[in-house]
């Protein structure tokens, strides 16, 4: 198998002489100097002699790197499904965060019949007890629709 691969290499690079394209030369009518791989139509044109450098004999090949692998299409789907889990986990994590606040919430209601919040300006005021009562009505029922 080593043989079939460096006699492939070899010829490879043999032929890359042969596959070197023809290179035109031609002046213009203002006297500007072209090169080209396809001849001007209308105008003469000089074929150039291009020499290929022969590689250098002392130095050995630097190794190619070993080709990444393309992602195969269960790599792809194990990637996204994995993705899926993170974004639950974390959507888990923020509710378990919010029901924790709104228990907290809920208890400071209960227990403390003389809450105070912070109105619109800034200012603290307490809230009646009807208020408080419909914050305990409205926390229940969070807790109840997003907390189970």
């Amino acid at each position: 198998m080593r043989r079939t691969i460096v006699m492939g290499a070899l010829m490879f690079a043999l032929s890359a002489p042969l596959m070197a394209a023809q290179v035109y030369k031609w002046v213009d009518a203002q006297g500007v100097t072209h090169f080209g791989a396809q001849p001007p139509q209308g105008a003469e044109a000089a074929t150039v002699d291009t020499k290929v450098a022969p590689p250098p004999s002392g130095f050995p090949l630097p190794p190619r790197p070993a080709p990444a692998p393309a992602p195969s299409a269960s790599d792809k789907q194990k990637a996204a499904d994995e993705k899926v889990r993170q974004e639950v986990a974390q959507q888990e994590a923020e509710r378990a965060r919010y029901c924790d606040t709104l228990r907290t919430n809920l208890a400071q209601l209960k227990n403390n019949p003389r809450v105070r919040v912070a109105d619109d300006d800034g200012e603290m005021r307490r809230i009646p007890e009807e208020e408080r009562q419909a914050r305990i009505t409205q926390t229940e029922q969070d807790l109840q629709k997003n907390c189970n």
